[in-house]
């Protein structure tokens, strides 16, 4: 269920692997491997021979994905988890789904 915490444009931190340390953004989430990509952490080299969208090959740098396990999400510049708040509108009887920041209970979106 982290994965479900975590959405595209977060602020995230590694915390662990080659790039501990590095705060960016999540640019795309596999829910079925449990892996996420990151701008600009685990870059890898990719040999991409000339076709008719890149007509010039080479060799090109991109992210790979990495564990979900790996990032906390940032919130105001401190990493925090994320839990989510249920609560129920009385009046419509609407149940909504917020996420919070454990660290500080501020509703995040």
């Amino acid at each position: 269920m982290a994965l479900a915490k975590l959405k595209k444009g977060d602020k995230v931190i590694v915390i662990a692997g080659k790039d501990k340390g590095t705060k960016s953004e999540i640019l795309s989430i596999d829910l079925k491997k449990s892996k996420v990509v990151v701008k600009s952490v685990n870059m890898i080299k990719k040999h991409q021979k000339a076709n008719a969208q890149t007509k010039q090959g080479g060799i090109f740098s991109r992210e790979s994905a990495i564990q979900v396990s790996n990032v906390m999400y940032l919130h105001n510049g401190q990493p925090t988890r994320i839990g989510i708040k249920v609560s129920e509108d009385k009046k419509t009887g609407k149940i909504e789904k917020n996420r919070v920041a454990k660290k500080t209970g501020e509703i995040i979106d």
